[in-house]
């Protein structure tokens, strides 16, 4: 059985002082917990976050890296630089980076590639806009950015990735996906995944859903087939209402 990812993405905000109280507060509230649980921060975070966590049951994560190992791109952070601080996990290709950012599939598969190589964990978000919904491409556009995202990737590499489907429409809009929307795109991307390399790949593969999600959605959605777990934002930066989330899971 997969386990339950419950990742947390900050997102630009929480100073290192908060951070700091956040991690002390959480942690006791999560240490018999069987879920891996994450915490991607901002940069300035990371490590008051990783010296805070030291010891405990929750990761660390960074929100996003470059895919070149060092070099003259200003205001950049390497995956080497990372996995030097101790980092466990970074996002990659969230749709704020995409939107905002010009990130691409092509960026965003040479970054998975660079993580792996550095053996930091990728969290890969796919999702698709309200347009692509309203006139039925979901399927065809998150299985799109499937394929070209892992293109060269090996069967361990997929096997170790956590990939997160978030529709753009639900993140940060107060909108939710149905349970049922949700669960049959994660079936969706699964199909993919065993399209491409195999139906053990895709069995052990880890699918979180993000967009909204709170705790009073969180048990319904956890409780589906194909949905191992969930990319918070926004609450994710209350203690009570993330540990209410990860409470949910059902073990």
């Amino acid at each position: 059985m997969r386990k339950k990812v419950i990742a947390g993405n900050w997102k630009m905000n929480m100073l290192p002082d908060a951070t700091i109280k956040f991690i002390e507060e959480l942690t006791p509230l999560v240490k018999d917990k069987d879920s891996e649980i994450i915490l991607c921060v901002p940069y300035t975070d990371l490590f008051y976050a990783l010296m805070n966590a030291q010891g405990t049951n929750i990761k660390i994560g960074a929100q996003n890296m470059h895919w070149e190992q060092s070099g003259a791109y200003t205001g950049e952070v390497s995956a080497q630089m990372l996995k030097s601080i101790g980092v466990e996990y970074v996002i990659i290709g969230h749709s704020e980076r995409r939107q905002y950012f010009n990130e691409t599939d092509e960026t965003v598969n040479k970054k998975l590639k660079t993580a792996f190589s550095n053996e930091l964990k990728p969290i890969l978000c796919v999702g698709e806009t309200l347009e692509q919904r309203e006139v039925g491409r979901q399927d065809e556009v998150v299985k799109s950015q499937v394929k070209l995202d892992l293109e060269g990737l090996t069967d361990d590499q997929v096997s170790n990735l956590i990939i997160a489907y978030e529709p753009i429409w639900a993140i940060g809009t107060g909108k939710t996906a149905t349970t049922e929307d949700a669960n049959n795109m994660a079936e969706t991307i699964r199909s993919e995944i065993a399209d491409l390399y195999g139906k053990n790949v895709a069995d052990k593969i880890i699918i979180q859903y993000g967009g909204s999600v709170k705790s009073s959605n969180s048990k319904e959605l956890f409780e589906t087939s194909d949905v191992d777990g969930a990319l918070i934002g926004g609450a994710s930066l209350k203690v009570d209402e993330f540990y209410n989330i990860i409470e949910s899971v059902k073990e």
